[in-house]
């Protein structure tokens, strides 16, 4: 098939409106969450650690400690599953990948400096 038939039919499954977020910023995603015939929205926040793929195959990470432990979970960007992704803080970080929070613990293990904002 050529890429053109591809390109149509990947632009009808995007996102109408694309969240603008990055690595190390503190978000909360809404997901919906299908039990038996119910349907239901649960709420998974934390820090985004990190962001790969291009267009439809995109995925983002996010990290949280949940009672001592370490929990984390791959969203595809652009699935219908996905409610809304609603950004709490941005972060400043000078990675694109924020794997060396895994060996932290505590505080700094979700300590990541909020940006400025020059007036």
């Amino acid at each position: 098939m050529s890429q053109a038939i591809f390109e149509k039919i990947e632009s009808e499954q995007f996102r109408k409106e694309p969240v603008d977020f990055g690595v190390g910023d503190s978000v909360r995603v809404h997901t919906k969450v299908i039990e038996g015939d119910k349907e239901r929205i649960q709420v998974f926040s934390g820090v985004v650690i990190g962001r790969r793929g291009r267009g439809l195959n995109s995925t983002f990470t996010v990290r949280r400690i949940s009672y001592g432990e370490g929990v984390e979970r791959v969203f595809p960007m652009h699935s219908p599953r996905v409610e809304r992704i609603e950004i709490e803080r941005k972060g400043s970080v000078r990675r694109a990948k924020l794997t060396y929070l895994r060996k932290r613990i505590g505080k700094g293990a979700v300590a990541v400096k909020e940006k400025e904002v020059h007036a």
